[in-house]
């Protein structure tokens, strides 16, 4: 009785998900990490634009992609994607987003006694500030934007005319330090005027970048030269505000600029022109007449996926329109002629919109996307609209991959499904651009997310309430217990339980969102705490997921409804 005594309190530190290490220790003090390999078999490999692999291979391990091709091996490691007749892609680039960035709360902005030399923060100048300290590994645009096939983004923050540093992150991680791939890629920049203080007007916003601009390049030549004879001179000053553009004079850094408009367009030329900065200008929507500008400018290009709406067709009452009289030789008054010519001018902007990337196509314009401002329920349909608009899928498919790549600086590590190259792929039910392909899994960094359809995050026909069998596929074996899950109003409560467990564990958080479920509890035994998350997928009476561990990593974990009892 003694020994079965002991044996059931070391139990109590073995969960549904995982062996502790506590029972263990003496064994194994340095558990295996759950596998990072992943083989998708037959599955229909688009390598580039124009390079494809069907009913290919792809063999992902520690991040990165090992191998790609037929008649590969698998090694034994590997955790087996059957793809049968899915899509591979490399993951998408997002040139110009705000996607994880927390937006500071507004704030009471009283007016300064000197609205003409407000202080810099005020009017909207903050060049020092890092997009690092705004980001949030947990932010549900994160995941949003990973589920349309976007694996990697150039954020930046929000601010005025010079909000900070941009950086380009990776859609993965639970902490901001993860995410980033390349910190400080960019010196973001807004022709955004202040309110009621100086710069308050898009003019002055550009009159101020000069100033701002060549005051620290002046700064910057007595820095070097002091550096070089600090004798007889006197120690520069240090100005958190002038530093940043030290590395944009030196063209080690380039500007990023968001300019929407086609006079803001024009203006930051105007301005790239006199200071001869690195220019990186996205967010562009009405980039089309000036196509060979932008070409000579040298600059970087990211074309906005926000699109003007489409014009539906208004349904015209057909017995009505029987029982009036031909009215073709009526003459149309003034009004409706400016009518008519106000929705021809709609139309045909609605089309450049639409057909911009065409035309940057034509005029030999390496460009990328941005969703910056786009509504991302609109994305994939904006794709397709720029396509019937006449840009080949190839071209789309470039701008989503190789060429921001390129433009980034990324394409040793990004933009193609190629041996050595970090695993950001997307993988669909059918080639990408089609109307009726789904997402089904993305890989970032070699880390894998299911991606649920729509329809199955809006499926409200899930009973939670009931007794769940649970097993954990932990490295030692498959663990069973039993989750038992209840329903007050809106909210959920729970237990788990089982030959494990000498007496039930209350869970201490039950959710359900659309079909995703998530519970927590923790176990402590001799003074050591520990925390266990299950988040899975609930298809009808079954789920599926994995279990955060702690510095056990994720364990896969599956459950199945118990019938109830009639009775």
């Amino acid at each position: 009785m003694k020994n079965r005594y002991s044996w059931g309190r070391m139990y109590l530190l073995v969960s549904l998900l995982f062996v502790s290490v506590m029972l263990y220790a003496q064994e194994e003090r340095d558990l295996k990490p759950v596998s990072r390999t992943y083989a998708l078999t037959n599955v229909n490999i688009v390598q580039a634009p124009g390079r494809k692999v069907d009913m290919a291979t792809l063999i992902i391990k520690d991040g990165l992609i090992k191998a790609v091709g037929k008649n590969i091996s698998i090694p034994p490691e590997a955790i087996i994607i059957k793809a049968d007749s899915l899509y591979v892609y490399a993951g998408f680039i997002d040139g110009l987003s705000r996607t994880g960035v927390i937006k500071p709360k507004e704030e009471n902005k009283e007016r300064p006694k000197d609205p003409g030399n407000p202080p810099a923060e005020r009017a909207g100048i903050t060049p020092q500030l890092d997009v690092r300290n705004f980001l949030s590994a947990s932010d549900k645009s994160v995941e949003d934007l990973r589920s349309l096939g976007f694996t990697t983004a150039h954020v930046v923050p929000y601010g005025g005319m010079l909000p900070g540093n941009g950086a380009i992150i990776q859609l993965t991680g639970k902490a901001p330090d993860d995410m980033v791939l390349i910190e400080e890629s960019s010196f973001y920049s807004e022709l955004t005027p202040a309110e009621r203080v100086y710069p308050a007007t898009t003019m002055a916003v550009i009159a101020k970048w000069r100033e701002l601009y060549r005051q620290a390049a002046l700064e910057k030549n007595y820095a070097t030269l002091y550096a070089s004879n600090r004798s007889g001179l006197e120690r520069p000053s240090s100005s958190r505000l002038l530093e940043p553009f030290y590395p944009v004079i030196d063209k080690r850094t380039p500007v990023l600029f968001k300019a929407e408009k086609i006079w803001d367009i024009h203006r930051v030329l105007g301005l790239q022109k006199d200071l001869g900065f690195s220019l990186i200008l996205a967010g562009v929507k009405e980039g089309w007449e000036v196509t060979g500008k932008l070409k000579s400018s040298g600059a970087r290009i990211f074309l906005s996926l926000d699109l003007p709406e489409e014009k539906k067709e208004d349904k015209k009452d057909e017995k009505k329109d029987d029982k009036k009289e031909d009215k073709k030789d009526v003459p149309k008054t003034m009004t409706d002629a400016e009518k008519e010519a106000l929705e021809k001018r709609k139309a045909e902007s609605i089309a450049n919109y639409v057909s911009q990337a065409v035309a940057f196509q034509k005029a030999g314009i390496p460009f990328g996307f941005s969703t910056l401002d786009a509504k991302l329920k609109d994305i994939q349909a904006n794709l397709r609209r720029i396509i019937k608009a006449g840009l080949t899928e190839d071209q789309a498919l470039a701008a989503l991959t190789t060429t921001p790549a390129q433009l980034l600086g990324l394409s040793d590590r990004l933009g193609s499904v190629d041996a050595g190259k970090i695993a950001n792929l997307v993988v669909s039910s059918k080639p990408y651009f089609n109307e009726k392909s789904k997402v089904k899994y993305v890989f970032v960094e070699g880390t894998l997310y299911k991606i649920e359809s729509s329809d199955a995050k809006k499926d409200a026909s899930i009973v939670l309430e009931g007794e769940w069998s649970v097993t954990a596929d932990t490295p030692q074996g498959k663990r069973e217990s039993v989750v038992t899950i209840r329903k007050e109003g809106d909210k959920y409560s729970g237990k788990i339980s089982g030959a494990r467990f000498p007496q039930a564990q209350d869970l201490e958080e039950v959710t359900l969102d659309g079909n995703k479920l998530k519970y927590t509890f923790t176990i402590t035994e001799g003074g050591n705490t520990m925390k266990i998350t299950v988040e899975a997928t609930v298809e009808g009476t079954t789920f599926k997921g994995t279990a955060a561990a702690g510095q056990f990593g994720n364990i896969p974990v599956e459950g199945k409804k118990k019938p109830q009892l009639k009775p």
